[in-house]
C-alpha cells in the first residue's frame, strides 16, 4: 500500500485546484439564488467582456503553472532532518496560518493597488481581470498570465516561506485561501456563509469591480487593514432590491 501513498507536496500542489472547481460548481448547482444575488444572473453573459470558455482555458493554464511552481518550491525547501513528519502543535499551525494570511494580504494589497494606479500596468495586465465586470466563481483567478504569476504564484510562495509552514499545513492553507478567493467572486450572499462575516467579503470585492476600482478597496483576500491604514477603504451598506437580491452601496459615512 505504501507504493500508492501520495506525498504532502503533491497534495498541496494539486488539491487546492480541485477545491477551486468543486467549490465553484457548488454555487452553480444551487441555481439562480435570485434573492441573494448582487446582480441578475443574466448580467454575467450580457455585461462581461470575455467568454466563459476563454476564462476556463485561462484558469486551467494558471493552475498548471501553479502546480509546477509549487512542486519546485517544495523540492527546493525540503528539509532532510529528523523533524520531517513530526506533527506541529495547534498553536504553531494557527500562528503559521495567521502569518501566511498577513503576508499574502500585504503583498497583494500593494501589488493590486499598483496595477490599478499605474496606467500602463492596468491597461496591459490588470484590465484583463476586470473584463469580468460581473464576477463569478470560476473566474476568480482569471488574469493576464504575467499578473497571475506575480499575484497568485509568487504571493503563495511568499506566504509559505515566511510562515514556515509544512507542505501538510500548506494543503489546508491553500485550500482555505482558494475557497475565500472563489467566494469573493461568487456574487451571491448566501445566509449562514461564514465568509460574509468578514469585511473583506463578496460585496467588498464586487464593489471594487463595479465602482471606483482605481481608488478604493484593494485588499484581498482576507483582511482590510491596509485599506483602512492607507485611506483606501470604502465602507459599504447592503440594500435589499425590490426585484430581489442586494445592492452594495457606499455607507452614509463614507468619503463619497
Amino acid at each position: 500500500m505504501a507504493a500508492f501513498q501520495v506525498s504532502d507536496e503533491i497534495l498541496a500542489s494539486v488539491v487546492p485546484n480541485i477545491v477551486y472547481w468543486v467549490y465553484s460548481w457548488m454555487y452553480i448547482a444551487l441555481g439562480s439564488c435570485d434573492n441573494y444575488r448582487l446582480h441578475p444572473k443574466e448580467d454575467v453573459d450580457e455585461k462581461n467582456l470575455v467568454t466563459k470558455e476563454a476564462v476556463i482555458k485561462n484558469v486551467l493554464w494558471q493552475q498548471l503553472r501553479q502546480v509546477i511552481a509549487y512542486l519546485l518550491l517544495y523540492k527546493v525547501t525540503r528539509k532532510d532532518d529528523d523533524s520531517i513528519g513530526q506533527p506541529s502543535s495547534f498553536i504553531v499551525i494557527a500562528t503559521q496560518f495567521v502569518v501566511a494570511m498577513v503576508v499574502l494580504d500585504t503583498y497583494q494589497y500593494f501589488l493590486h493597488r499598483l496595477v490599478h494606479q499605474n496606467k500602463f500596468l492596468y491597461k496591459h495586465l490588470h484590465s484583463q481581470h476586470h473584463r469580468l465586470v460581473i464576477p463569478y466563481t470560476y473566474g476568480a483567478i482569471y488574469n493576464h498570465p504575467i499578473e497571475g504569476f506575480f499575484f497568485d504564484i509568487v504571493g503563495g510562495i511568499l506566504a509559505y516561506v515566511v510562515s514556515g509552514m509544512s507542505p501538510r499545513t500548506a494543503i489546508f492553507f491553500y485550500c482555505f485561501a482558494t475557497i475565500k478567493n472563489v467566494d469573493d467572486h461568487c456574487g451571491v450572499l448566501l445566509p449562514g456563509n461564514p465568509m460574509q462575516l468578514l469585511k473583506n467579503s463578496t460585496a467588498f470585492h464586487d464593489f471594487h469591480h463595479q465602482h471606483c476600482g482605481g481608488k478604493y478597496n484593494f485588499s484581498q483576500p482576507f483582511f482590510v487593514f491596509w485599506d483602512k491604514i492607507l485611506g483606501t477603504y470604502m465602507p459599504l451598506s447592503l440594500e435589499k432590491k425590490a426585484e430581489g437580491g442586494f445592492e452594495a452601496r457606499p455607507a452614509k459615512d463614507s468619503k463619497e
